[in-house]
């Protein structure tokens, strides 16, 4: 049986009992901002797989998936990856979080060299922004990216200029 090391204070991610009780109820799939973004995807039309692995031999996953126009899209939480808008350093335990949010960054932009160089288009989507903005802009990137060999699929005017 392996033994458990202690944690030493350095490591320590949690500041208090309460900051750890909320970070261990943060959900990693299925929030709110999610659900609002698919539901105005599905609105226009677009079917996509949730929370999958666009490369199998990459553990990576992305929000969604159209695997036919090989396009992942990521939903970033404006903490979490940094946004450039409403980031806000925390001022407890600064070096641990400084060093949590600065890998995350990292691996988006590992994730996303990964998906492009294996024909991927990867599409970034802030929780801040607006979801039918969102929605569309997906959608522009999917109908650019279907072949006219799967059929009509979407039709030829953006649900924009409807």
């Amino acid at each position: 049986m392996t033994e458990l090391r202690p944690r030493r204070k350095s490591e320590s991610w949690a500041s208090s009992a309460a900051i750890r009780k909320t970070m261990l109820g943060c959900r990693s799939r299925d929030t709110a901002p999610e659900l609002a973004l698919r539901s105005a995807v599905h609105r226009l039309g677009l079917r996509y797989r949730v929370s999958t692995r666009p490369i199998s031999a990459v553990r990576r996953t992305a929000d969604m998936v159209f695997a036919s126009e090989k396009v992942a899209v990521m939903l970033d939480g404006c903490f979490w990856h940094q946004c450039p808008r409403h980031y806000v350093p925390p001022l407890t335990n600064a070096p641990y979080w400084e060093g949590k949010i600065a890998g995350n960054v990292a691996r988006d932009r590992d994730t996303d060299r990964c998906l492009s160089e294996a024909g991927w288009k990867v599409l970034r989507v802030w929780e801040c922004e607006d979801v039918n903005d969102a929605a569309l802009r997906i959608w522009d990137v999917i109908w650019g990216r279907r072949t006219p060999s799967r059929g009509p699929g979407l039709p030829n005017v953006s649900p924009a200029a409807k």
